[in-house]
């Protein structure tokens, strides 16, 4: 049985490991971050914060109601994830790249309020994510003996999803420093790489429902 202080590393740890690799979600972070400085990237993140909450106390508390729908739905929740990437990924690589805010300023949370929603969904939606966070949530309660009370699971999904924040006020910040300079014809190139790596991933996602719906 963990103390408060070593279940609250934990679930930091697994919310950071959650967040860090290289995925949509992060491109996606990274675009807004540049086109529309530090707001826009940590309101992306936000919706992965929530998406790892939800997915860390359908773990925690062992709700059996959200992995039913997951495993029930899951070609489903794929299907519409894999849409939803690859909308964003053409609307990145047809759309003329703008800073919004300019380099120097910065706008406030309220006006980027959309992508989180829209960040959430692509979460929630990745079979990847899915998979690894009840790995880790299980692999952690398996190696503690279980979380025992509710106080315990609610500290655990609470640490991870602040894991997850500190990755995106980090990974933000960092982007919103340098994106002064940026010229039109570079943002013009990350945005072409974005809409790539997003489309390339969206593509994967229905590829696979495919294989599996013909095989």
């Amino acid at each position: 049985m963990l103390s408060a202080i070593q279940l609250v590393l934990a679930g930091l740890g697994i919310g950071l490991l959650m967040a860090a690799p290289i995925g949509p979600v992060n491109v996606l972070v990274i675009q807004r971050a540049v086109s529309k400085g530090f707001w826009g990237g940590l309101a992306a993140g936000l919706g992965a914060v929530l998406g790892d909450g939800v997915l860390a106390a359908a773990g925690a508390f062992s709700i059996a109601a959200i992995s039913d729908v997951i495993l029930a739905y899951g070609d489903t929740i794929q299907f519409i994830g894999g849409v939803l990437l690859v909308a964003f990924g053409i609307a990145l690589l047809v759309m003329r790249p703008v800073m919004t805010t300019p380099p120097h300023e910065r706008s406030h949370i309220l006006e980027h309020m959309g992508i989180i929603p829209q960040t959430f969904i692509l979460t929630v939606t990745n079979p990847g994510a899915v998979l690894g966070m009840a790995a880790m949530i299980g692999g952690l309660g398996s190696l503690i003996g279980g979380l025992n009370t509710n106080l315990e699971a609610l500290i655990l999904v609470a640490a991870v999803m602040g894991g997850s924040l500190l990755w995106w006020l980090g990974l933000s910040e960092l982007i919103a420093k340098f994106r002064h300079k940026l010229t039109d014809n570079r943002l013009k190139l990350i945005n072409r790489i974005a809409g790539i790596i997003l489309l390339g991933f969206g593509v994967a996602l229905i590829v696979e429902i495919g294989v599996r719906y013909f095989r």
